[in-house]
């Protein structure tokens, strides 16, 4: 008997944090950095780091739904960034380091509309709007292969801060 694995696509500033933090999920099978939400075919990091191309920085979640659901990972996504700061992570500035959930149906169009509300208003954030961009999924490109698992190739420590658990 095979599980059926799903496909998640989120954008919380650099990627090389949002795969360490997702990769650490039960459940999660495998994630992968890479671009989407631009313009340009086949982007290279030099071109989205620019900011002119309109992709963001995201990681594309491989997740098993018997083991971990969406809203789960949607909900971890929110934890380990912030989402209050428009095209800004940290120190990282920039269309390409966004806040952005990229949904592949309506089902999860939902979900990820249904918990920005519920966190927006239970003031987890303070008066501060919650700026995530909730898109439907486009293309997605892989980053170049240095990029992946790239904090763990480099034995560094994850660059996200955890908000703790939504």
């Amino acid at each position: 008997m095979s599980s059926v694995f799903a496909k998640a696509t989120f954008g919380a500033g650099c990627f090389w944090g949002v795969e360490h933090f997702f990769r650490e999920i039960n459940g999660v099978k495998d994630a992968v950095c890479g671009y989407m939400g631009g313009e340009l075919e086949n982007p290279s990091y030099p071109e989205v780091k620019t900011g002119n191309t309109g992709h963001a920085e995201v990681v594309e979640v491989t997740y098993d739904p018997a083991q971990v659901s969406y809203r789960e990972l949607v909900h971890a996504f929110f934890a380990n960034h912030n989402p209050t700061t428009l095209n800004r992570q940290g120190e990282d500035e920039g269309s390409q380091y966004r806040s952005a959930i990229f949904f592949q149906s309506s089902d999860e169009q939902s979900v990820a509309t249904e918990v920005k509300q519920a966190l927006q208003e239970s003031g987890k954030w303070g008066q501060k709007p919650i700026v995530t961009e909730i898109s439907e999924a486009s293309e997605f490109y892989e980053a170049e292969e240095y990029h992946q698992s790239y904090l763990a190739k480099n034995e560094l420590p994850s660059c996200h801060i955890s908000f703790g658990d939504f």
